[in-house]
């Protein structure tokens, strides 16, 4: 139904016109290129960002066990939001086990913490409405519930100042006051139908996001939120672009798609695709391990986890799950030992063992499990989406 709205809304927009860029596969000597750190001087962040502690890996603060002092007392729990129910469940990740559950909101698609860390939201996007609501992550409770029309995903500029509100259905990214949740300014995006998932270039002035149901990426300013460049995908005709990460040593753009059944590679600064990496049927998320050195990729069509290594860019291992299984979206446990991941289809959450590859729990949730948060989480502070923390 989601989709035939959004359909519907599509086809009442005039296509704007904007920059398309193709590039070829990436060659080796692009690919070693790829891999080298791209170091970023402070001077050049985006004003207000935090500056990296190592800028060999954006990520280093987000190490094993390396959680807050603030957020110690949170309470270890896994937040599954279930659209077509309605539901959040939440689950216990010590005895994998579902230990409450609340009403989530018109759609509840993602539970998202705030970029100081300290309020986790639930997203909600049914149309024409849509809200977020508020979790104390020292309790697991929900709060009081603020009117947002159409908050599908919901990620923060890298300087903290305003919550960006992807309205998927409308191609716009609100850009909201992240306190108070007044609205500031909109940016409209007619030629990118189903936007989506996103990520920051390492000095945070560039966004790079997937637009869904037109088979293309977008690159926006930050700072302005105009659009600067357009991508047509062409691995396959009818691309389903999804996850959107760059990677510890910032040097590259990974995006995972669930028509072409792989990882198209950007450049690190969003202005070329380099690359394009198989990894199975319906290629929907990305998560990094602890030490930055492996990607995991969520093969939601096929039931399976590809294991990428972060050196080469290349597929070293697969994890499957036994007899089947729908793994979207999700997070690695603080100490990185477990990847959680929602079973959309099979309405079920399961963990793998990251050592193994094993899977070590099959926990039964609501209907239609979308973007899973495993809280808390280690880092200074989030990008938004399920655990984007750098």
């Amino acid at each position: 139904m989601r989709r035939v709205v959004l359909a519907l809304l599509f086809a009442t927009t005039i296509a704007g016109c904007a920059e398309t860029v193709r590039a070829p596969l990436a060659t080796e000597a692009q690919q070693h290129e790829a891999n080298q750190p791209h170091a970023v001087p402070a001077a050049d962040l985006l004003e207000g960002m935090p500056a990296y502690p190592d800028r060999g890996n954006i990520y280093a603060a987000a190490g094993a066990n390396m959680v807050r002092t603030d957020l110690r007392e949170d309470r270890e729990l896994v937040y599954v939001p279930n659209p077509a129910s309605d539901r959040v469940h939440v689950i216990d990740p010590n005895t994998m086990q579902v230990v409450d559950e609340f009403y989530g909101g018109p759609e509840p698609q993602h539970v998202v913490p705030s970029y100081d860390m300290r309020t986790l939201y639930v997203t909600s996007s049914r149309v024409p409405g849509g809200a977020v609501l508020p979790i104390d992550p020292r309790t697991g409770k929900p709060g009081q519930m603020v009117n947002v029309q159409d908050v599908y995903n919901l990620y923060y500029t890298p300087d903290g100042q305003f919550a960006i509100v992807v309205a998927e259905a409308y191609q716009r990214l609100d850009f909201y006051h992240p306190q108070t949740w007044e609205l500031v300014k909109s940016s409209h995006f007619p030629d990118c139908e189903g936007i989506n998932h996103m990520d920051f270039t390492l000095d945070g002035k560039t966004g790079l996001a997937s637009c869904e149901f037109a088979n293309r990426m977008i690159a926006f300013d930050v700072a302005s939120g105009e659009q600067l460049r357009r991508f047509d995908l062409d691995v396959v005709p009818n691309g389903m672009p999804q996850d959107t990460r760059l990677v510890p040593n910032g040097s590259v753009f990974l995006v995972a798609d669930m028509h072409a059944d792989g990882v198209y590679v950007f450049d690190a600064q969003a202005t070329q695709r380099i690359g394009y990496i198989p990894t199975g049927k319906g290629a929907h998320g990305i998560y990094f391990s602890r030490d930055g050195a492996i990607a995991y990729v969520s093969n939601r069509n096929e039931g399976s986890v590809s294991v990428l290594d972060m050196a080469t860019l290349q597929p070293i291992a697969k994890w499957t799950i036994p007899g089947g299984g729908s793994p979207d979206m999700g997070g690695v446990s603080p100490d990185g030992t477990t990847l959680w991941l929602a079973g959309r289809y099979h309405g079920e959450v399961y963990a793998f063992d990251t050592t193994t590859g094993e899977l070590k729990g099959r926990i039964p949730v609501g209907a239609g499990p979308h973007g899973l948060l495993v809280w808390p989480q280690p880092g200074r502070y989030s990008l938004g989406h399920t655990g984007n923390i750098r």
